[in-house]
């Protein structure tokens, strides 16, 4: 046997030892506390089944994309700096930005980012 079948007897063994006395050490004893939907001390005045307004998901579908488009597009001119003139690099970028900002302010004037009619 070589050095990776001894290395993956031993991972194999200690994570299923670890799986062990993880499931089976704690003390499962369930009390009023544990059990009671609020852990934080006071009684439930009203329903926890309150539902969200439509426009707060509709606000965080908008962050997420703008997020997104942001945090993973942006940075794929600069990606291609080697391959093309700083010029072409420039003008992708800013046209992206202005895209975006284009974008915003269509949803700021539609009433998007409001949060109540």
């Amino acid at each position: 046997m070589n050095n990776f079948t001894y290395s993956f007897f031993v991972i194999v063994i200690v994570v299923s030892l670890i799986c062990f006395f993880i499931y089976f050490l704690p003390l499962h004893i369930p009390n009023n506390q544990k059990v009671s939907p609020y852990e934080c001390g006071f009684d439930p005045l009203n329903s926890a089944r309150v539902p969200f307004s439509f426009r707060f998901f509709l606000v965080a579908i908008l962050f997420l994309l703008f997020d997104l488009e942001i945090a993973l597009l942006f940075p794929l001119p600069y990606s291609l700096f080697l391959l093309f003139d700083s010029f072409y690099v420039v003008f992708i970028s800013s046209f992206f930005l202005i895209f975006l900002t284009l974008g915003l302010v269509y949803e700021w004037l539609n009433g998007g980012l409001e949060w109540a009619n």
